[in-house]
Protein backbone atom coordinates (compact mmCIF):
# COMPACT_ATOMS: atom_id res chain seq x y z
CA UNK A 1 0.00 0.00 0.00
CA UNK A 2 2.76 2.44 0.88
CA UNK A 3 4.67 1.80 -2.35
CA UNK A 4 1.49 2.05 -4.42
CA UNK A 5 0.42 5.39 -2.96
CA UNK A 6 3.94 6.78 -3.12
CA UNK A 7 4.01 5.88 -6.80
CA UNK A 8 0.65 7.59 -7.36
CA UNK A 9 1.89 10.82 -5.82
CA UNK A 10 5.12 10.62 -7.80
CA UNK A 11 3.08 10.31 -11.02
CA UNK A 12 1.46 13.65 -10.30
CA UNK A 13 -1.80 12.80 -8.56
CA UNK A 14 -2.67 15.43 -5.95
CA UNK A 15 -5.40 13.64 -4.03
CA UNK A 16 -5.85 9.91 -3.46
CA UNK A 17 -9.23 8.51 -2.42
CA UNK A 18 -9.38 4.89 -1.30
CA UNK A 19 -12.41 2.78 -0.43
CA UNK A 20 -11.59 0.31 2.33
CA UNK A 21 -13.54 -2.13 4.41
CA UNK A 22 -14.28 -0.84 7.91
CA UNK A 23 -12.14 -3.60 9.44
CA UNK A 24 -9.04 -2.00 7.88
CA UNK A 25 -9.44 1.33 9.71
CA UNK A 26 -6.31 0.72 11.75
CA UNK A 27 -4.12 0.97 8.66
CA UNK A 28 -5.13 4.57 7.84
CA UNK A 29 -2.81 6.15 10.41
CA UNK A 30 0.04 3.85 9.38
CA UNK A 31 -0.20 4.66 5.68
CA UNK A 32 -0.57 8.39 6.40
CA UNK A 33 2.53 8.24 8.60
CA UNK A 34 4.51 6.44 5.92
CA UNK A 35 3.45 8.97 3.28
CA UNK A 36 4.48 11.84 5.55
CA UNK A 37 7.90 10.19 5.98
CA UNK A 38 8.16 10.11 2.18
CA UNK A 39 7.54 13.90 2.04
CA UNK A 40 3.92 13.63 0.84
CA UNK A 41 1.02 15.49 2.43
CA UNK A 42 -0.89 12.90 4.44
CA UNK A 43 -4.08 14.98 4.32
CA UNK A 44 -4.19 14.37 0.56
CA UNK A 45 -4.70 10.67 1.25
CA UNK A 46 -8.38 10.08 2.01
CA UNK A 47 -10.03 6.80 2.97
CA UNK A 48 -13.78 6.14 2.79
CA UNK A 49 -14.63 3.21 5.05
CA UNK A 50 -17.51 0.98 4.01
CA UNK A 51 -19.42 -1.48 6.15
CA UNK A 52 -20.29 -5.02 5.14
CA UNK A 53 -23.28 -5.82 2.95
CA UNK A 54 -25.74 -8.53 3.93
CA UNK A 55 -27.70 -10.24 1.17
CA UNK A 56 -31.24 -11.52 1.59
CA UNK A 57 -33.22 -13.82 -0.67
CA UNK A 58 -36.77 -14.93 0.08
CA UNK A 59 -36.64 -13.04 3.35
CA UNK A 60 -33.69 -15.09 4.58
CA UNK A 61 -30.10 -14.02 5.06
CA UNK A 62 -27.59 -15.58 2.66
CA UNK A 63 -24.81 -17.17 4.67
CA UNK A 64 -21.31 -15.95 3.77
CA UNK A 65 -17.90 -16.48 5.32
CA UNK A 66 -14.62 -15.08 4.03
CA UNK A 67 -12.64 -17.63 6.03
CA UNK A 68 -14.80 -20.45 4.74
CA UNK A 69 -14.59 -19.14 1.18
CA UNK A 70 -18.35 -18.72 1.01
CA UNK A 71 -19.33 -15.43 -0.56
CA UNK A 72 -21.22 -13.82 -3.43
CA UNK A 73 -19.06 -11.74 -5.76
CA UNK A 74 -20.18 -8.34 -7.02
CA UNK A 75 -20.10 -9.80 -10.53
CA UNK A 76 -22.58 -12.48 -9.50
CA UNK A 77 -24.75 -9.85 -7.82
CA UNK A 78 -24.78 -7.70 -10.95
CA UNK A 79 -25.62 -10.71 -13.06
CA UNK A 80 -28.64 -11.52 -10.86
CA UNK A 81 -30.17 -8.08 -10.24
CA UNK A 82 -28.65 -6.03 -13.05
CA UNK A 83 -26.13 -3.21 -13.04
CA UNK A 84 -28.71 -0.47 -12.44
CA UNK A 85 -30.17 -2.02 -9.30
CA UNK A 86 -26.75 -2.96 -7.92
CA UNK A 87 -25.40 0.56 -8.29
CA UNK A 88 -28.55 2.26 -7.01
CA UNK A 89 -28.88 0.02 -3.95
CA UNK A 90 -25.23 0.45 -3.00
CA UNK A 91 -25.38 4.22 -3.49
CA UNK A 92 -28.46 4.68 -1.33
CA UNK A 93 -26.57 4.02 1.90
CA UNK A 94 -23.84 6.10 3.51
CA UNK A 95 -20.51 4.25 3.18
CA UNK A 96 -20.27 3.81 6.95
CA UNK A 97 -23.75 2.27 7.22
CA UNK A 98 -24.42 -1.44 7.03
CA UNK A 99 -26.22 -2.42 3.82
CA UNK A 100 -29.00 -4.99 3.79
CA UNK A 101 -29.44 -5.91 0.12
CA UNK A 102 -32.79 -7.54 -0.67
CA UNK A 103 -32.27 -9.41 -3.93
CA UNK A 104 -35.99 -10.01 -4.49
CA UNK A 105 -36.78 -6.32 -4.02
CA UNK A 106 -33.98 -5.29 -6.37
CA UNK A 107 -35.46 -7.46 -9.12
CA UNK A 108 -39.10 -6.50 -8.55
CA UNK A 109 -41.03 -4.16 -10.82
CA UNK A 110 -42.96 -2.33 -8.13
CA UNK A 111 -42.99 1.05 -6.43
CA UNK A 112 -41.28 -0.55 -3.44
CA UNK A 113 -38.17 -0.98 -5.58
CA UNK A 114 -36.46 2.45 -5.39
CA UNK A 115 -34.55 2.20 -8.67
CA UNK A 116 -37.66 1.04 -10.54
CA UNK A 117 -39.67 3.86 -8.95
CA UNK A 118 -37.21 6.52 -10.13
CA UNK A 119 -36.68 5.04 -13.59
CA UNK A 120 -40.45 4.76 -14.04
CA UNK A 121 -40.80 8.48 -13.34
CA UNK A 122 -38.46 9.19 -16.24
CA UNK A 123 -40.24 6.73 -18.51
CA UNK A 124 -43.61 8.19 -17.52
CA UNK A 125 -42.68 11.67 -18.75
CA UNK A 126 -41.34 10.19 -21.98
CA UNK A 127 -44.70 8.44 -22.40
CA UNK A 128 -46.54 11.77 -21.99
CA UNK A 129 -44.53 13.27 -24.82
CA UNK A 130 -45.19 10.24 -27.03
CA UNK A 131 -48.91 10.66 -26.35
CA UNK A 132 -48.61 14.34 -27.23
CA UNK A 133 -47.05 13.43 -30.57
CA UNK A 134 -49.86 10.96 -31.26
CA UNK A 135 -52.35 13.79 -30.68
CA UNK A 136 -50.36 16.08 -33.00
CA UNK A 137 -49.47 18.40 -30.11
CA UNK A 138 -46.32 20.32 -31.00
CA UNK A 139 -43.74 20.05 -28.19
CA UNK A 140 -40.69 20.96 -30.26
CA UNK A 141 -40.41 24.50 -28.90
CA UNK A 142 -41.42 25.04 -25.28
CA UNK A 143 -39.08 27.99 -24.72
CA UNK A 144 -40.85 31.19 -23.84
CA UNK A 145 -43.97 29.58 -22.41
CA UNK A 146 -45.62 31.41 -19.54
CA UNK A 147 -44.49 29.52 -16.43
CA UNK A 148 -46.52 31.99 -14.36
CA UNK A 149 -49.53 29.86 -15.25
CA UNK A 150 -48.26 27.19 -12.88
CA UNK A 151 -50.03 28.38 -9.74
CA UNK A 152 -50.70 25.05 -8.03
CA UNK A 153 -48.64 24.46 -4.88
CA UNK A 154 -47.56 21.06 -6.19
CA UNK A 155 -46.20 22.73 -9.34
CA UNK A 156 -44.28 25.33 -7.37
CA UNK A 157 -42.91 22.69 -5.01
CA UNK A 158 -41.75 20.50 -7.88
CA UNK A 159 -40.05 23.42 -9.65
CA UNK A 160 -38.37 24.46 -6.40
CA UNK A 161 -37.13 20.92 -5.82
CA UNK A 162 -35.63 20.78 -9.31
CA UNK A 163 -33.69 23.99 -8.67
CA UNK A 164 -31.80 22.27 -5.84
CA UNK A 165 -30.13 19.74 -8.11
CA UNK A 166 -26.84 21.52 -9.06
CA UNK A 167 -26.11 22.52 -5.47
CA UNK A 168 -26.95 19.04 -4.19
CA UNK A 169 -24.62 17.31 -6.67
CA UNK A 170 -21.78 19.67 -5.77
CA UNK A 171 -22.27 19.05 -2.04
CA UNK A 172 -22.48 15.28 -2.57
CA UNK A 173 -19.22 15.29 -4.51
CA UNK A 174 -17.45 17.45 -1.95
CA UNK A 175 -18.56 15.23 0.94
CA UNK A 176 -18.16 11.99 -1.07
CA UNK A 177 -21.71 11.04 -0.13
CA UNK A 178 -23.62 9.96 -3.25
CA UNK A 179 -26.54 8.72 -1.16
CA UNK A 180 -27.84 12.30 -1.10
CA UNK A 181 -28.44 12.07 -4.85
CA UNK A 182 -30.37 8.83 -4.41
CA UNK A 183 -32.61 10.35 -1.73
CA UNK A 184 -33.12 13.42 -3.90
CA UNK A 185 -34.11 11.40 -6.97
CA UNK A 186 -36.61 9.40 -4.94
CA UNK A 187 -38.16 12.63 -3.67
CA UNK A 188 -38.34 14.13 -7.18
CA UNK A 189 -39.90 10.92 -8.50
CA UNK A 190 -42.42 10.92 -5.66
CA UNK A 191 -43.46 14.50 -6.41
CA UNK A 192 -43.65 13.79 -10.14
CA UNK A 193 -45.90 10.76 -9.70
CA UNK A 194 -48.17 12.63 -7.28
CA UNK A 195 -48.38 15.63 -9.59
CA UNK A 196 -49.10 13.54 -12.66
CA UNK A 197 -51.88 11.63 -10.92
CA UNK A 198 -53.53 14.83 -9.69
CA UNK A 199 -53.35 17.06 -12.77
CA UNK A 200 -54.44 16.80 -16.37
CA UNK A 201 -51.49 17.74 -18.55
CA UNK A 202 -52.42 17.04 -22.16
CA UNK A 203 -56.08 17.90 -21.62
CA UNK A 204 -55.36 21.36 -20.19
CA UNK A 205 -55.79 24.63 -22.11
CA UNK A 206 -53.03 25.20 -24.67
CA UNK A 207 -50.93 27.73 -22.73
CA UNK A 208 -51.27 25.84 -19.44
CA UNK A 209 -50.54 22.58 -21.22
CA UNK A 210 -47.31 24.01 -22.61
CA UNK A 211 -46.22 25.19 -19.17
CA UNK A 212 -46.98 21.83 -17.61
CA UNK A 213 -45.15 20.01 -20.37
CA UNK A 214 -42.10 22.17 -19.81
CA UNK A 215 -42.22 21.39 -16.08
CA UNK A 216 -42.46 17.67 -16.83
CA UNK A 217 -39.60 17.85 -19.32
CA UNK A 218 -37.42 19.67 -16.79
CA UNK A 219 -38.22 16.95 -14.26
CA UNK A 220 -37.32 14.27 -16.78
CA UNK A 221 -34.00 15.98 -17.50
CA UNK A 222 -33.05 16.30 -13.84
CA UNK A 223 -33.88 12.65 -13.20
CA UNK A 224 -31.84 11.61 -16.24
CA UNK A 225 -28.90 13.72 -15.09
CA UNK A 226 -29.06 12.33 -11.57
CA UNK A 227 -29.19 8.74 -12.78
CA UNK A 228 -26.26 9.42 -15.11
CA UNK A 229 -24.18 10.67 -12.18
CA UNK A 230 -24.88 7.35 -10.44
CA UNK A 231 -24.13 5.34 -13.57
CA UNK A 232 -27.75 4.15 -13.81
CA UNK A 233 -29.74 4.12 -17.05
CA UNK A 234 -32.80 6.30 -17.69
CA UNK A 235 -35.17 4.17 -19.83
CA UNK A 236 -37.75 5.90 -22.01
CA UNK A 237 -40.25 3.07 -21.64
CA UNK A 238 -40.85 0.37 -19.04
Amino acid sequence: DIAYHHDKFERGFHKLIDVWGADHHGYIVRVKGALAALDHKPDNFIVALVQFATLYRGGEKISMSTRGGEFVTLRELRREVGVDAARFFYAQRKPDQHLEFDLDLAKSQSNDNPVYYVQYAHARVCSVFRQAAERNIDTSDLDGVDMGLLVEESEKDLASELSRFPELVAASAQKMEPHHIVYYLREVANRLHAYYNAHNVLGAAEDLRAARLLLLDATRQVIANGLEVLGVSAPESM
